[in-house]
């Protein structure tokens, strides 16, 4: 039998912090599953909501257990579910949709305007048990372990950002060394990318992108002008690919001024507040700019669940794991910025 209550990690209060507390086991829904927690992923999102800053105070409702990356396996199912089982291992897509909107009605569920998000608007994963639509739910092969499964959210995201463009023979640079954009590294070589550069300040983080994918090219920014990298791989114009990860706008300039006429930028790192952009640039050099949100789903769980199976080895973006007990370590690990993906071990929580 299930019990009745469970140990969570909660914004209880208006402050910096999260807190453990015990919370009602959710009860679930004809259509739903009810998950037994047992890894969860430290994401960007989850340390906005830590430092309760403007975004969080403005977004998230209080009391809310957080967390949006997790693996684990069903415990209960709806009685309308028929196409999962008790025991079943998996992950989950994080962002429930409705079915009103003209983009869901199209199949474009991650375009829904309706989108929440658990652990941001709806009680999330960091918890002993999770509540889940059973649309949501992402079965796990047997060949992808827990750790894997717990990051398969991020992953998405670089999958997302690196698929949106054909990669096959392109020089690709990417901007901003975070374990989104390492992944994302991963992802192009993977796709068939020639040449892989990505750029940060963090010497940890570009260690750590060499560790993670050794054939990508690590430029630190302020030892190193990526004018210099361009001429020593010889490329004549530039790169043709940009995935920008790091919402910073002197990278995205960097990045404008080095991609080839014609050359494509896929977005995903969010600037922290209003950005001047030279528009005349990206028009006489005729770039394609995409904004990247999420995951598609569910093609791109499809796609990198089928990479990770066939070679795409990002295992070792993972740098720390810790028990969910003590989860003020991990998130003082994660805001360190010198580590890669935080893995907090629900096992052993009683």
């Amino acid at each position: 039998m299930k019990p009745n209550t469970m140990t969570a990690l909660a914004k209880t209060r208006a402050e910096e912090g999260l807190w453990m507390i015990e919370a009602p086991v959710p009860e679930i829904g004809p259509d739903d599953v009810l998950i037994k927690i047992n890894k969860t992923g430290i994401c960007g999102t989850d340390i906005h909501i830590w430092n309760w800053d403007d975004w969080a105070a403005a977004t998230v409702p209080i009391p809310m257990i957080t967390g949006h990356e997790f693996a684990g396996e069903i415990v209960e199912l709806g009685r309308d579910v028929t196409d999962l089982k008790i025991g079943q291992r998996c992950s989950g897509e994080g962002h429930l949709t409705g079915t009103e909107s003209r983009q869901s009605r199209a199949g474009k569920f991650h375009l829904d305007p309706g989108t929440r998000g658990i652990g941001v608007n709806v009680q999330g994963a960091f918890a002993q048990y999770l509540r889940l639509p059973a649309f949501n739910v992402i079965p796990l092969p047997d060949d992808i372990p827990d750790e894997i499964g717990a990051i398969l959210d991020p992953l998405g995201n670089a999958v997302h950002t690196a698929l949106k463009y054909d990669l096959l023979g392109e020089d690709v640079l990417i901007t901003g060394a975070g374990p989104i954009g390492i992944m994302a590294a991963a992802v192009a070589r993977h796709a068939g990318a020639r040449n892989v550069v990505i750029t940060d300040i963090n010497a940890e983080r570009l260690e750590l992108a060499q560790h993670v994918e050794p054939t990508v090219r690590t430029v630190n920014v302020i030892q190193e002008k990526l004018a210099d990298v361009v001429t020593a791989l010889g490329l004549k114009q530039g790169f043709d690919v940009g995935l920008e990860m790091s919402g910073n706008q002197s990278a995205l300039d960097q990045m404008i001024e080095h991609l080839v006429m014609g050359g494509k930028i896929a977005l995903l790192g969010i600037p922290p507040g209003k950005s001047p952009v030279d528009w005349s640039r990206i028009v006489f050099k005729a770039i394609t700019i995409k904004g990247i949100y999420g995951r598609e789903m569910f093609e791109t769980w499809y796609k990198m669940i089928a990479m990770l199976q066939n070679g795409l080895d990002v295992s070792r973006i993972n740098t720390h794991e810790f028990s969910a007990r003590d989860f003020k370590l991990g998130f003082e690990t994660m805001k360190s910025g010198q580590s890669g993906k935080v893995v907090l071990d629900w096992g052993d929580v009683k």
